[in-house]
């Protein structure tokens, strides 16, 4: 494990870049290194394309976002809607989180909008209980070495701060990016299928504004403008101490 290294793990191209992108560039000014990993390269975020086109598509959004953050970009190749638990693409997690060796983990929220994010979230926990363990094998070749230990896991606020019963969800803690989220939208802006998408769709640039709009309201529970959401995985053996809320002077809700 690198003493500062981040992984931030989520569904799909975009996703990192909706619900904790700030906070990530905030660490990245403290010298950690960043890596961002999605399940699946969005081969259902299109109405145009074939799913091999628009995987392609996605994809080169995904690296440009990462390159322009200063991250590295992997993905487990599985597929939009079908995400699963199952032993394929829980191997292909465990190795993504062995090759970047993070000390720090970032993804769903368990109960989300959309099963793709908690399933998602699930595969991610899982990989970061067990990606130190030597008999996990994941049959790449080659495979990148076990994890020294357990990281530090956080999990993201959900979609808009909502459960998938529409309930309000209140996080532990919160990050002001209100500094950062000019370079937020324009990291978005790197997934320009997705935002002509929702153009045509909506009528309106809805693909950032939903950002703003989320942000906004996260910034609400402690007085800032703009803000994301976290709440640390606490469970048997996983680190107890709060680093991330430490780094980044996270603040509880007012």
């Amino acid at each position: 494990m690198k003493a500062k290294s981040v992984l931030a793990f989520m569904a799909h191209p975009d996703d990192v870049e909706f619900q904790c992108s700030g906070t990530l560039l905030r660490l990245k000014a403290l010298g950690w290194e960043l890596h961002i990993a999605t399940t699946t390269a969005g081969d259902g975020g299109t109405m145009e394309h074939s799913p091999e086109e628009i995987q392609r598509i996605r994809f080169e959004e995904g690296k440009a976002a990462a390159d322009r953050m200063g991250a590295s970009y992997r993905c487990a190749a599985e597929l939009d809607f079908l995400v699963s638990y199952e032993p394929g693409a829980i191997r292909k997690t465990v190795e993504i989180v062995r090759e970047t060796q993070p000390s720090l983990v970032i993804t769903h929220y368990p109960v989300d909008y959309m099963r793709d994010h908690e399933v998602t979230s699930q595969l991610v926990r899982n990989a970061c209980f067990c990606a130190g363990a030597p008999n996990m094998k994941t049959g790449a070749v080659p495979t990148a070495p076990p994890l020294s230990g357990i990281p530090h896991l956080y999990y993201a606020a959900p979609m808009e701060g909502r459960d998938f019963f529409g309930e309000g969800v209140t996080m532990p803690f919160y990050v002001d990016v209100t500094a950062l989220v000019d370079e937020k939208e324009a990291l978005l802006k790197c997934h320009a299928s997705q935002r002509d998408w929702l153009m045509k769709h909506h009528g309106i640039d809805e693909y950032l504004e939903a950002m703003r709009r989320s942000s906004a309201e996260a910034g609400q529970h402690i007085g800032v403008q703009y803000a994301e959401g976290f709440r640390q995985h606490l469970g048997h053996a996983y680190p107890q101490d709060n680093l991330l809320r430490e780094l980044v002077d996270g603040v509880e809700p007012k």
